[in-house]
């Protein structure tokens, strides 16, 4: 990752680091020894930072491990050792994924207010940017805003966009781009849903219906991204057991973590949903939204500024 765009990465996550790091200083004030305090000690303070229990017992116990191993001193000395083993979190129960730079249709779905159009008009800039034929599908048709917003976006983008009235059926919307993107041979299809409930059983049904529509009628392989809103944190990660039961959910795309004090919600996604994280954003920005990195991430969450 270039370093103006990791500094960008540990600025976003400010609030989460002064949080956790504070935290960790109170710690190594205490004293250096590795007493059974220190370790309840680490887990609650990782546990608040919204890593999720499960995720934090199996990552302290990894740390305690190493410290028997290895020898190592103190509580600064385990400590040092905190950002891999976070890292590792991701690469081992949700891995990474790269699905974006192949040529797919994309369904973006989630709950209302998570960043949906805007995560989809930011991707088609970046694809455009890097020379693909890209194509945008307006399923959304619940929200006036959403089909203007995604005409700003096209046309930012220099991209078609597909879309009917306010009130048609998602599905048909799907129909119509798919097809518009067979005739044009585009190379990334952005298909933008309308947000809906997790709990909603037929919203749910109706996106299920978008998805058949997409699988039948695309000339690319189809995937889903679910974006989550990182302020929501563990209630978003209801809301994703929800839309992976529905749909089997590809990837995820976390957004607003310039938002939150509790940067550790990417690290329960990994252990508890086992999806990748694709992108993770941190404003408005066409260069907010970005691949995630797990070694970056996690140093920048933990306190290492420069890299």
């Amino acid at each position: 990752m270039t370093a103006p765009w990791y500094r960008r990465l540990a600025d976003g996550l400010s609030k989460s680091r002064e949080r956790l790091g504070g935290q960790l200083n109170i710690l190594l004030r205490r004293g250096p020894d590795l007493d059974e305090e220190f370790w309840a000690d680490l887990e609650d303070v990782l546990i608040a930072s919204d890593m999720g229990v499960t995720a934090v017992t199996e990552l302290v116990g990894r740390l305690r491990d190493s410290a028997a191993r290895h020898a190592l001193p103190d509580a600064e000395a385990v400590l040092a050792h905190l950002a891999e083993e976070i890292a590792e979190e991701f690469v081992s129960h949700s891995g990474t994924t790269d699905l974006l730079d192949d040529p797919i249709t994309l369904l973006v779905v989630g709950v209302n207010g998570t960043g949906k159009t805007t995560t989809v008009g930011k991707l088609a800039k970046q694809a455009v940017d890097s020379g693909r034929r890209v194509l945008l599908g307006s399923a959304d048709t619940f929200r006036a805003a959403a089909l203007e917003q995604l005409d700003v976006w096209a046309e930012r983008a220099g991209v078609p966009v597909v879309r009917r009235d306010r009130g048609a059926d998602p599905a048909a919307v799907v129909f119509d781009a798919l097809g518009e993107a067979r005739r044009l041979d585009s190379e990334l299809v952005l298909i933008d849903t309308a947000g809906r409930l997790h709990t909603s059983a037929d919203l749910m049904r109706e996106l299920q219906k978008v998805k058949r529509v997409a699988e039948k009628e695309s000339h690319l392989p189809v995937r889903i991204m679910l974006v989550m809103d990182a302020t929501t944190g563990q209630n978003g990660l209801v809301q994703a057991r929800e839309f992976d039961a529905a749909l089997g959910v590809d990837s995820i795309a976390l957004t607003k973590l310039d938002g939150t004090a509790k940067g550790g919600i990417a690290v329960a996604i990994a252990r508890e949903l086992g999806i990748p994280i694709a992108r993770i954003g941190f404003g408005e920005g066409i260069d907010d939204l970005r691949p995630f990195d797990p070694r970056d991430f996690s140093h920048a969450l933990i306190g290492d500024t420069e890299r």
